[in-house]
């Protein structure tokens, strides 16, 4: 068996399979059962059965290849689109040439699959040079894709690096930004990093404990029910003397406000 050649998806119309080359000789195409199922509109199992039920009528490496089954294969069948269940599961995996998807047909009896044979007869197998340029079309183009994607990559990543360097706060917001805009192409607006303050530091503002501060946000509902954060603040990750996180509420200044209203201040 000359080795198989995936030539990755090929589309005929409305039809799209795994383009396949050798097999059956150098430059010849083939096309796998589980392609021509969903392109006739039937399982596999169908169609293995009818071929099967007339498994002489086709000749072993000229009509018919079964993947499953050819001794010192170096065919990887992940690559032709297959997970290891249902290879596992499989008592054979046909491979057919043009001329045995032609058996195939006429073992079928059906109008509407001979429609579909001079369809890929046309477009698929007897085109080997059109698919070939489009291809080397294709490669080039994703070349050209990876190159520009790693040149943005490599530009946010440059500006990630100087928004991290620079003390400005909204230097560094607007450059970070820039970097997410880079990465996708969609503009974003810089937001100011809110001040935060922790319930010791409103404490010793105000002149009272730590405890009394989360005691008053917990009457004037100052807190998140749920991870997040309002105006007022937003839940944080501490860790605590034992080492475990803890999760700890951090106040915005509207916060303050609130409790010096509720001290009569």
């Amino acid at each position: 068996m000359n080795d198989l050649k995936v030539l990755g998806k090929e589309k005929v119309g409305s039809f799209e399979f795994t383009g396949i080359e050798g097999g059956f000789g150098e430059d010849k195409k083939a096309m796998l059962v589980k392609d021509i199922a969903v392109i006739h509109g039937k399982t596999v199992k169908v169609i293995n059965q009818a071929i099967n039920m007339n498994r002489a009528r086709f000749k072993d490496g000229i009509d018919i290849i079964d993947l499953l089954n050819v001794k010192n294969s170096v065919v990887n069948l992940i690559d032709l689109g297959f997970n290891q269940n249902s290879i596992n599961r499989s008592n054979n995996i046909y491979l057919l040439s043009e001329r045995g998807y032609a058996k195939l047909l006429k073992i079928l009896e059906d109008d509407k699959a001979w429609e579909i044979y001079d369809e890929l007869v046309d477009n698929y197998f007897n085109m080997r040079q059109t698919i070939e340029t489009d291809n080397k079309v294709l490669v080039a183009n994703k070349r050209l894709e990876i190159m520009e994607e790693n040149a943005k990559t490599r530009k946010a990543n440059l500006l990630y690096k100087i928004a991290m360097a620079t003390k400005s706060e909204f230097a560094k917001e607007s450059l970070l930004a820039n970097a997410g805009e880079v990465l996708t192409g969609q503009k974003a607006i810089p937001v100011m990093i809110k001040e935060e303050f922790s319930a010791t530091a409103i404490g010793n503002l105000l002149g009272i404990s730590s405890n009394k501060v989360g005691r008053i946000a917990n009457e004037l509902g100052l807190k998140a029910e749920q991870p997040g954060q309002n105006k007022y603040g937003r839940w944080g990750i501490d860790k605590a003397s034992n080492g475990k996180e803890v999760p700890n509420w951090v106040y915005f200044k509207p916060a303050i406000a609130e409790i010096e209203k509720y001290l009569g201040r």
